[in-house]
């Protein structure tokens, strides 16, 4: 790695296709940071467990991620990509963080309280010390800059308190990360729910349009997308939160301004728009979904991906924890 680029550390987990708002709201912005920074993504495996998971379903989901990432243009001679539980550090670096991190702080983490209500039969220790794991992803790497949406910009605060309490402690052991925000695109919301964000896991299949929708489902499910009784093709989150969200969609996809697009669509309706909007979303992932199909099936070429990325990332990684081990006062390993 250069050591003079900053390091951005950034994962996402196999948990269900990725969506338009991974893509546009994550990914999209991800491209141009590999010739900028040292890139380091992941494939949280880990994480998607504090959820039951079909093993078989599990192993095909990360492959496939794994090959979107690619797909949509994320380059392994450019940046680190490999799957969380391939580097056994994240997992140990977590147990000793999780001595370092207070019963109140994880209380208070939105997303827990979230999704414990998602899954009342099934909450589990893992999902309350979910943020912890996080940390250690982060930390790991002496990562400068991860980038977050708002909803995780409390999993970023937390991290950053863990860091500052182990360093108070023991010195300058980890870097102090900060959010890296990209200005557009930054929050695609639900097609049926528009003061919601767009997520993988909601359980109306319409609210989302996976990357690899085919395009009469891209179309269909744009059709359906919720709007408002106006019928005036105008930015406004607070009055018309499902036009904004399209606007939103189609300014990320064609770089056309809002006010661009109210002039675009002056006296049109929200059905051409809607059109218009389906469209360009399924031109776009088109190359997408054909690059992913091609690598799905060199299954040897995915494994190798992942093989030097975990090397890589293991060699960075142990660093770290070496120096922490050490901190701690656990007796070095001599064989």
């Amino acid at each position: 790695m250069n050591q003079d680029k900053k390091i951005i550390f950034s994962g996402i987990q196999p948990s269900g296709n990725l969506t338009l708002g991974n893509y546009l709201g994550a990914i999209i912005n991800w491209l141009p940071l590999q010739d900028e920074y040292n890139c380091i993504y992941s494939i949280v495996d880990l994480h998607a467990l504090t959820v039951r998971q079909v093993p078989a379903e599990l192993r095909k989901r990360t492959r496939s991620l794994l090959a979107l990432y690619i797909a949509c243009g994320l380059d392994p001679e450019k940046c680190i990509l490999f799957v969380q539980s391939h580097n056994s550090a994240h997992a140990e670096l977590a147990w000793i963080l999780n001595c370092f991190t207070y019963m109140g702080e994880l209380n208070r983490m939105t997303q827990f309280k979230e999704k414990a209500q998602r899954h009342s039969d099934n909450i589990n220790a893992g999902l309350f010390t979910y943020p912890v794991l996080m940390a250690a992803d982060i930390l790991l790497y002496q990562t400068d800059l991860v980038p977050v949406g708002d909803d995780q910009r409390q999993h970023l605060e937390i991290t950053r308190d863990i860091a500052q309490r182990f360093n108070n402690i023991y010195g300058d052991v980890f870097k102090i990360p900060e959010a890296y925000i990209s200005k557009v695109g930054a929050r695609i919301m639900s097609l049926q729910q528009p003061e919601k964000k767009m997520s993988k896991s909601d359980e109306n299949p319409n609210a989302y349009i996976n990357l690899l929708d085919p395009p009469d489902v891209i179309i269909r499910k744009f059709k359906r997308a919720v709007t408002d009784s106006e019928a005036v093709i105008r930015y406004d989150v607070d009055k018309k939160p499902g036009i904004s969200n399209l606007m939103n969609i189609y300014s990320s996809i064609t770089g056309k301004s809002f006010e661009d697009i109210e002039k675009e669509f002056e006296g049109k309706g929200y059905g051409d728009f809607k059109l218009a909007v389906a469209e360009v979303v399924a031109e776009t992932l088109k190359p997408i979904q054909d690059k992913h199909k091609e690598l799905m099936a060199n299954k040897d070429y995915l494994d190798e991906i992942m093989k030097e990325g975990a090397q890589r990332a293991e060699r960075l990684s142990y660093k770290t924890l070496r120096k922490v081990y050490r901190k701690v006062g656990l007796v070095p390993k001599v064989f």
